[in-house]
């Protein structure tokens, strides 16, 4: 039995997750920022998975691939007298939308919950099996 590639996998997708939570983290602490550098709206983050083979071990783990910007459009407030605001008194929101995600984030958290308890079952078998041979 092979405990330790269950356990690289397992790893590997919290380790996808717990960047994915840093990325929804940062979407959600910008949700009303206005304006950034290049003088758009904060752009949402998106992170990407793919799926890779581990030579050394001989399985596929996940692995984030990039983390990406939503191209979905931003949106728009009127606020005449905020200093952002067109001829017409309205200004650019991001498109940070926070009920999407709290809905990421719950999964991310499901999700990377689902790995460490994957790690435990691991870990509870291995420690019976050597129980097993004293």
């Amino acid at each position: 039995m092979d405990f330790n590639k269950g356990m690289a996998i397992s790893a590997a997708g919290m380790r996808a997750q717990s960047l994915r939570m840093q990325v929804i983290s940062e979407n959600i602490a910008n949700q009303n920022s206005t304006s950034t550098d290049g003088g758009a709206p904060y752009r949402r983050k998106l992170v990407n998975f793919t799926n890779i083979l581990n030579r050394e071990l001989g399985v596929n783990v996940v692995e984030v691939s990039g983390v990406s910007y939503d191209q979905s459009a931003f949106g728009r407030k009127f606020d005449p007298g905020h200093p952002m605001a067109d001829p017409e008194g309205y200004i650019q929101t991001t498109n940070v939308k926070g009920m999407m995600e709290t809905m990421d984030m719950k999964d991310a958290q499901r999700t990377y919950q689902a790995n460490v308890s994957a790690i435990e079952a691991s870990k509870k078998m291995m420690l019976q099996t050597i129980e097993l041979l004293k």
